[in-house]
């Protein structure tokens, strides 16, 4: 029987959410957790694989088990297991083709900006103590909508097949000296948010104008992006899947 669990971690002491040697990893904690509770082998498949340091309020993992599982009794034992800084949220009964990664249609992701030092959130924030115009960054976040290939915003290597995504949604609000920034869309191509977010930064410190941004995005040239913003202000936030994969 295929499951999809819900659950949210802080990123701050994992290399990530792969598995991989000689570096703690969320699914490898998450793995062995799973496999004590159910007394089988349990190999999981996440919805999207976060960097080391990223922290997600939602993520989803789909699994296998042999036997009906109890969601309440498997997330209370689950989280009596886990460590502090990763949390099951809910237990969902699927289809049995379904897939945490291919069946989502929408992923959404929060960057989080303090203008202000605030040592209980130097490994959730990105702390940026110069001021930044919010008004043109957001005119610069605008001109993602416009475009579908973001060569700009990829990484050099790794295993992609294309760089198109539908973007939804990429706008920054601001409290006081607190900035988010929400950015949705189908797919995200590995290291994308934090290259756009670095991007905009420039946008919104004056080294760039909109015009130049939207240059810089349209000329699918990776080397024109500017650098990546640090990894602990980037959270998954929202995994939407169509709801006809749930089984009541």
């Amino acid at each position: 029987m295929r499951y999809f669990l819900e659950i949210a971690y802080d990123g701050t002491r994992f290399h990530g959410w792969q598995v991989q040697p000689n570096a703690l990893s969320v699914q490898e904690v998450l793995e062995d957790s799973l496999t004590k509770v159910l007394r089988e082998p349990i190999s999981t498949t996440g919805s999207g694989r976060t960097d080391t340091g990223v922290h997600a309020s939602q993520q989803f993992v789909h699994f296998d088990a042999q036997q009906p599982l109890d969601p309440q009794h498997v997330i209370y034992r689950l989280n009596r297991l886990l460590p502090d800084d990763i949390s099951a949220v809910n237990l969902y009964l699927v289809q049995p083709d379904a897939h945490a990664r291919y069946d989502a249609f929408a992923r959404t992701y929060h960057y989080h900006i303090t203008l202000r030092k605030n040592p209980f959130k130097r490994y959730h924030a990105w702390y940026h103590s110069r001021p930044l115009d919010v008004e043109k960054m957001n005119e610069a976040a605008a001109i993602l909508l416009k475009y579908e290939d973001f060569t700009t915003f990829s990484k050099v290597k790794g295993d992609t097949k294309h760089y198109r995504c539908h973007m939804y949604e990429a706008v920054w609000q601001q409290e006081g000296e607190e900035l988010q920034f929400t950015i949705r869309a189908n797919r995200f191509l590995r290291g994308m948010v934090r290259l756009v977010v670095g991007t905009l930064v420039d946008v919104g410190r004056g080294k760039l104008t909109v015009p130049e941004f939207e240059q810089i995005v349209a000329s699918q040239d990776r080397s024109r992006s500017s650098g990546a913003a640090p990894s602990e202000g980037l959270y998954l936030a929202k995994v939407a899947y169509p709801s006809e994969l749930f089984i009541p």
